[in-house]
């Protein structure tokens, strides 16, 4: 199953590592990624393949909330069957 995971908040070093790490250790497998920096501002949304065996997106999304807590930033994940209709009106 795939979802995008979009990470916003105020640029530095690392944050890319800090969230392709957090994937990495849940089994994670990132398709792709793209990040820019607008001015001091670093957004980011990466498409990934979430475990087969994932039985509860929810615990993942709320874990990668309490991270972008952790690191002042703002993260989400989200079904991809989701964003697309979100963003096909």
């Amino acid at each position: 199953m795939r979802a995008v995971i979009s990470v916003v908040g105020k640029d530095r070093p690392g944050i890319l590592a800090c969230v392709a790490t957090a994937c990495a250790q849940r089994n994670i497998n990132i398709v792709d990624v793209t990040q820019k920096v607008l001015q001091d501002l670093f957004t980011m949304i990466m498409i990934v393949d979430l475990p087969e065996d994932l039985e509860n997106m929810h615990a993942i999304a709320d874990e990668f909330e309490a991270l972008g807590e952790e690191q002042a930033l703002v993260i989400h994940v989200m079904h991809e069957d989701i964003f697309n209709a979100m963003h096909s009106i």
